[in-house]
């Protein structure tokens, strides 16, 4: 989303922030509630991850960064006043809040007070680690998440159910559904500019080998795979079949690979 023009019309308040609801896109239950600056507001419209703004550290918080609990974002909506955003979002590992829960809201009100009605599915002592600090570079906070995220889900798999999913939805219920809906043409677009993207983000690296150069590349190589398997979903393939001729393709020396592809 290059035009910005649309954070104009949110009212952050005097500190520049925002409160953003996160909800669940099918059960619509409430997960969390944290702040956005415009800058983690910009940032979760353009990448569909939620980035929030951490008041006590006074900086960018990609939810997921610790925990690898990460939310994919279908859909952001602005509330009558402009002053409140609602998140629907797809929650990585079924946990939005750090005590373990599925949500922050885990205490009803009784006739006996307050009480806790939702089960600790994990504990935060297995969940967070102390991590070293990092840039404030948006896509080097995602990478220190990377290892967390590929032990929640099977990512392919998932990728590629959310993909049959996306082609039958409403195109304004998410980025991958408005794709699959603008037709053949518009994916193939955002595949070459993903590769160009990935061409000079590994320039960049080459010429200054550093942490954020790195992770950019990685970022810029990880939107590029995405895109490719949203072509791939628009032929029905699976991304498993991709895998599937790299393996086979492990068992072909150079030479007779090089032979088939003459034939």
């Amino acid at each position: 989303m290059n035009n910005l023009q649309w954070l104009d019309e949110v009212k952050f308040n005097e500190q520049g922030l925002i409160p953003a609801i996160a909800q669940h896109h099918q059960t619509g239950r409430v997960l969390m509630v944290a702040w956005m600056n415009r800058e983690a507001l910009a940032l979760t419209a353009e990448k569909n991850q939620a980035v929030y703004f951490s008041r006590s550290r006074k900086k960018l918080w990609h939810k997921g960064e610790e925990s690898g609990h990460f939310q994919t974002v279908h859909e952001i909506r602005l509330d009558c006043d402009a002053d409140v955003i609602v998140l629907q979002i797809e929650q990585h590992g079924g946990i939005a809040c750090h005590t373990g829960r599925e949500s922050c809201f885990y205490r009803k009100l009784t006739s006996n007070g307050w009480e806790i009605v939702d089960a600790q599915l994990k504990d935060p002592s297995q969940i967070y680690a102390e991590k070293p600090a990092h840039s404030h570079n948006p896509h080097t906070l995602a990478m220190n998440a990377s290892t967390a995220q590929s032990e929640q889900v099977e990512v392919l798999d998932y990728l590629g159910q959310m993909m049959t999913e996306r082609k039958a939805a409403d195109p304004d219920s998410s980025y991958v559904a408005k794709l699959y809906h603008k037709g053949l043409n518009k994916i193939l677009e955002k595949v070459g500019e993903e590769s160009i993207e990935t061409i000079i983000a590994a320039k960049d690296f080459k010429a200054e080998a550093h942490e954020d150069n790195k992770n950019d590349l990685i970022y810029e190589v990880a939107d590029l795979w995405f895109h490719t398997i949203v072509m791939l979903g628009y032929f029905d393939l699976e991304p498993q079949v991709v895998l599937n001729e790299l393996a086979r393709r492990q068992g072909l020396s150079g030479l007779v690979e090089k032979a088939n592809r003459q034939h």
